[in-house]
């Protein structure tokens, strides 16, 4: 399915990424407008990003893609420095 997606004209860029910073939230609730924000998990988006925020990618989708990074060895880094480990930021 996804290579079938990746066809669409421009959905091969990223339109959008966020680390979610709500750790208030604590239980999927199926609808990603609340679950992209939930404190731990980070999101992108394949296709269209939101023209208001300046993106310049116009595609048919904006397909969100939601990862738990509170799984242990869950990292990202920036300019080779650990800066979020596991759901919380270590900076």
């Amino acid at each position: 399915m996804l290579k079938a997606v990746l066809k669409i004209e421009n959905a091969n860029i990223m339109g959008e990424f966020a680390i979610g910073t709500n750790y208030g939230i604590q239980t999927f609730t199926k609808n990603m407008l609340f679950d992209e924000k939930i404190g731990g998990t980070i999101h992108c988006a394949l296709g269209a990003g939101f023209p208001e925020l300046g993106s310049k990618n116009d595609s048919a989708i904006h397909w969100d893609i939601l990862k738990d990074m509170k799984i242990p060895g869950s990292q990202i880094f920036a300019d080779d420095v650990v800066i979020y480990e596991e759901g919380n930021w270590k900076i």
